[in-house]
């Protein structure tokens, strides 16, 4: 009897490569978040993960905000006591801090280079499936999301990797097997539309957290998107950003609504400095603004003006 031919593994084309590249190197990372009440009541299940060795992970704020006992469990199937180090429900971003060390751990990335088109996967635990992987790619940035309870969370990506409950927390990753997002929602009746939390902010909210256990801004009460302007705007205000931020709604008990601020409103400098977009305003409002006013130059109707708010804490 002639053997069969050993066969050797048939290779992946380059987007499956990617896309398990980049599962093999975060999954080790990713954790499955149990949240409790101080009677043991379960209050729901998520996703985080491990961004340093000594275990603090990011995750939701959502799903481990109000929560009196947290349990991780990781991808080897070890469950985990994990302690909030702090939340901030305005980006939906919480950092957990994980009993032990020596965890594997995931490469934080940038989002602020992110392209619509670029491939992206998401990495979580929907529905209660372990490490499940999806991808797809960036259909918009600089969206502003609000959540069933009302709350605005800004500079979001917008993607079409399918998520489900449980992947809240879990990692948006690129090409290149780094995390440039958390996944956060799934717009509520709609099929392939996702969100997360670019890793800029989150990153830098989890720093704050890490050093204060909590953070403190101040707010101008509006929502916005970031935008390119149009080539002959930018020409005419000989303005080197191509980007700045349409004011898309104000409310109505916010700093904006007792401003000459209006809808429709093109933000270009805050502060005596051009303002880039969304990301870039939410690293500027700290709570020293809100001690003073500030002068906004705004686009409307094709005109220059000056605007001054002053910033509240929130």
């Amino acid at each position: 009897m002639i053997p069969a031919p050993r066969l050797e593994p048939e290779a992946l084309d380059p987007y499956s490569e990617l896309v398990a590249q980049a599962f093999d190197s975060v999954s080790p990372a990713v954790a499955s978040i149990t949240a409790r009440a101080s009677n043991g009541r379960p209050l729901g299940v998520g996703s985080g993960v491990l961004y340093t060795p000594d275990g603090y992970l990011l995750t939701n704020s959502h799903v481990a905000g109000s929560a009196s006992e947290l349990t991780a469990t990781l991808t080897d199937g070890r469950e985990v006591s994990a302690t909030l180090v702090g939340d901030d429900p305005a980006t939906d971003i919480a950092v957990l801090r994980l009993t032990g060390s020596g965890f594997a751990y995931a490469t934080l990335g940038t989002s602020s280079t992110l392209r619509v088109g670029q491939l992206v996967v998401a990495i979580g635990n929907p529905l209660g499936y372990q490490a499940t992987v999806t991808a797809g790619i960036v259909s918009a940035l600089g969206r502003s999301l609000r959540t069933q309870s009302g709350r605005l969370v800004e500079s979001v990506i917008q993607t079409d990797a399918p998520l489900n409950p449980g992947n809240s927390g879990g990692p948006l990753v690129d090409g290149a097997c780094r995390v440039v997002g958390i996944n956060t929602a799934i717009a509520g009746g709609a099929q392939g539309i996702c969100f997360a939390i670019g890793i800029d902010i989150a990153a830098n909210v989890a720093a704050t957290l890490m050093r204060e256990g909590r953070v403190r801004r101040s707010r101008l009460g509006v929502a916005g998107q970031t935008i390119t302007l149009d080539r002959r705007i930018q020409r005419t205000l000989q303005r080197q950003m191509q980007t700045a931020i349409l004011v898309l709604e104000i409310q109505s008990d916010g700093p904006a609504a007792r401003s000459k601020l209006e809808k429709g409103d093109v933000l270009l400098d805050f502060d005596g400095a051009p303002i880039a977009g969304l990301d870039h305003l939410h690293r500027l409002l700290t709570a020293e603004l809100a001690t003073r006013e500030v002068r906004t130059r705004v686009l409307r109707r094709g005109k220059l003006l000056d605007v001054t708010i002053r910033p509240m804490l929130g």
